[in-house]
């Protein structure tokens, strides 16, 4: 794996996980029971994004290791992933 294809998977992973993240620990501002004239009742309160960060940082890293180790390994192969076009993987060279 290359170190562009490295970072790409990193990056990706990353922001998936921080889709994931983002709504845990909600409360919005009516629950809170305060308000901002001019905004929105389902506003957050307290957003809380450095500490959702670093729990995304902490569990794409974890996630990125399990990945970077299957791709690298061999252990799936694009060969395993499309089973309707088989001839997509490594060639088989036959004497």
């Amino acid at each position: 794996m290359s170190i562009t294809a490295a970072i790409v998977l990193y990056s990706t992973t990353w922001f998936m996980v921080l889709l994931m993240v983002l709504p845990m620990r909600g409360k919005t501002q009516e629950e809170a029971g305060h308000v901002v004239p001019g905004s929105a009742r389902s506003a957050p309160e307290d957003a809380g994004i450095a500490w959702k960060a670093k729990l995304t940082t902490l569990i794409a890293t974890v996630l990125f290791v399990i990945f970077y180790g299957i791709i690298t390994s061999g252990w799936i192969t694009i060969a395993d992933l499309d089973r309707l076009r088989p001839d997509l993987g490594p060639s088989q060279v036959q004497d």
